[in-house]
Formats: C-alpha cells, sequence, structure tokens
C-alpha cells in the first residue's frame, strides 16, 4: 500500500521546490500532484513546459518523494461540445506530462451536468473513445471519483459506470468526504466495489443531510449547491473505527491519499497528523 499526500492546500504560497521538500520532512514518500497554477490549473491547459517538468524530476529524486498518482482536472464530460473537445485536448497534454514524469497513474472525476445527466453521459463517452486508447498505449491507470455535483454522485451508480467502460486499466476512486453524498452507506459501496476500488482519499466531514438537511442553510432556499468539508480525523462526523474494519475485511491494498483541503491556518500539523494516523491504522501500511 501507498500513502500519498495531496499537497492541494500549498498550491497557493509554497514554491514546487517547497511542497516537495515538505512531504519529504513530513515522512511521505509519496505525493498525489493535484491542482497548481504553474503545473495544471483547475480545467484549463496545462502550464507546465519541460523546464517546469525537468524542475519536478529532479526535486523527485533529490528528496525521494515519488508521484503515487496525478489528478488533473477537465470537463471532459460538459454538455458544452466546445468545452468538451477543449478538456480532451488538455487530457492529451496532461498525459504526456504524466508519462514525463515516469508516473502510470492519474484520477480524476466524473464531472458533468447533474442536471443533464444523459447529455453529460453521452459526452463522457465521446470523451472515453479518445483517452482510453490513449491511456492504453502508455500503460497508465486511470481511476475516477463520483463528486457533489458531477453527473454521476452516487457511488453505486459510478462503479456501474466504471465497469460499463470495462476496461483492466479503469478503476474506482473511494472519496471519504463524498460519503454523505453517495446515497448507499461507506460499507455497502466498498464492498459493492471490490476489486474495482483502487484508490481512497482520506479526510472527515460533517453530515450535512442532518437536522432534517438545516445542518447548513444555503440560500437561496431550494438552491442545489452541494456542501462538504475535507477535513482532519477526528473533526467531522465520519465512522473511522467503521472505516477502518472495511478495509481490513475487503483487505484493500491500493493507494491511500491524505485530502485534507479545509485547514490551510495548520497545515503542516495536520498533514503531520494524518500520516500518523494512516500508518497506524490502514491495513499493511
Amino acid at each position: 500500500m501507498k500513502i500519498a499526500l495531496d499537497p492541494w492546500m500549498t498550491r497557493f504560497d509554497y514554491s514546487l521546490e517547497q511542497m516537495m521538500h515538505m512531504a519529504a520532512d513530513l515522512g511521505y514518500e509519496w505525493i498525489e500532484f493535484a491542482q497548481r497554477d504553474d503545473f495544471w490549473p483547475y480545467f484549463t491547459h496545462p502550464t507546465a513546459n519541460d523546464a517546469q517538468v525537468a524542475k519536478l524530476k529532479r526535486l523527485m529524486k533529490e528528496t525521494g518523494v515519488g508521484l503515487a498518482s496525478c489528478l488533473p482536472l477537465y470537463r471532459w464530460s460538459d454538455p458544452d461540445e466546445d468545452a468538451r473537445q477543449a478538456a480532451v485536448r488538455y487530457w492529451m497534454r496532461a498525459i504526456d506530462i504524466t508519462v514525463e514524469l515516469g508516473c502510470d497513474q492519474m484520477n480524476s472525476e466524473f464531472s458533468g451536468d447533474p442536471n443533464q445527466r444523459e447529455r453529460s453521459e453521452a459526452q463522457f463517452w465521446k470523451s472515453m473513445d479518445v483517452i482510453i486508447p490513449r491511456i492504453e498505449k502508455e500503460g497508465i491507470k486511470l481511476n475516477i471519483e463520483p463528486h457533489p455535483n458531477d453527473f454521476i454522485e452516487k457511488g453505486i451508480d459510478a462503479i456501474h459506470m466504471i465497469r460499463a467502460i470495462n476496461h483492466p486499466n479503469v478503476g474506482f476512486l473511494y472519496c471519504v468526504s463524498h460519503a454523505f453524498h453517495q446515497e448507499a452507506p461507506m460499507r455497502e459501496v466498498i464492498e459493492y466495489a471490490g476489486p474495482d476500488l483502487k484508490h481512497l482519499h482520506i479526510s472527515d466531514t460533517f453530515d450535512h443531510r442532518a437536522s432534517r438537511g438545516n445542518r447548513f442553510i444555503l440560500n437561496p432556499p431550494g438552491t442545489d449547491a452541494r456542501v462538504h468539508q475535507h477535513l482532519e480525523i477526528g473533526d467531522g462526523e465520519i465512522d473511522f473505527e467503521d472505516f477502518w474494519q472495511i478495509l481490513e475485511d475487503v483487505k484493500f491494498d491500493g493507494i491511500a491519499t491524505v485530502a485534507v483541503f479545509s485547514q490551510e491556518d495548520k497545515m503542516v500539523p495536520a498533514y503531520a497528523n494524518m500520516l500518523k494516523i494512516l500508518s497506524e491504522r490502514l491495513p499493511k501500511a
């Protein structure tokens, strides 16, 4: 098993050098390389040139921190065809970068529009027609997660879609902070995923459904905005004792990423504490 850090909170104030050295100093051996404006920003073309890629490769060697996965986010299921085609172009460049970095794992989200599910799904399949042959050629594995406000938000539905892709390089990513948006309980989703579960994003969150849906007040009333957090373990309402037991029961042996995003004011101690907990509690960690 690999325990990785998603250093997303460093993207505003840390250089690549600072990010990699911080991960190494905390004891991480792997990172999940997510959005940075100087590498691959949200939803737009990657900005990294050959020199930037070479710099990261040098820092990996210098710090001993490897890339467990790369996580670009593009609108590959957008109902707008121009946006979808642009996203596929961005994916091709992101794959180029991932290959050059020597990483064979990419993660992403379903994207799209939950209010236009059928159209989004059709767009997703058009993108898969291009992306699947490319990742197969490069030997890259791709894990996809259902995210709040994607065209697929429910865990079981996401597993069905991944199985419909029917390719050994494509797997399921379960994010604990999205558990209350996935409808089915954690155990049901994780056990149903079985060997298709390849990657975990681990952080805590509150149950937005509590108080008859009034845990968080959103205005205007009736808005369909989604609310969740990415907190340190123990700061939310996930039953982590149950979660550890589920992972033991299914004999999970994939990649687990620390995905704490909500606590930039105590970022370094949060990352350190999460590594300690995961190292102690994950099976085979």
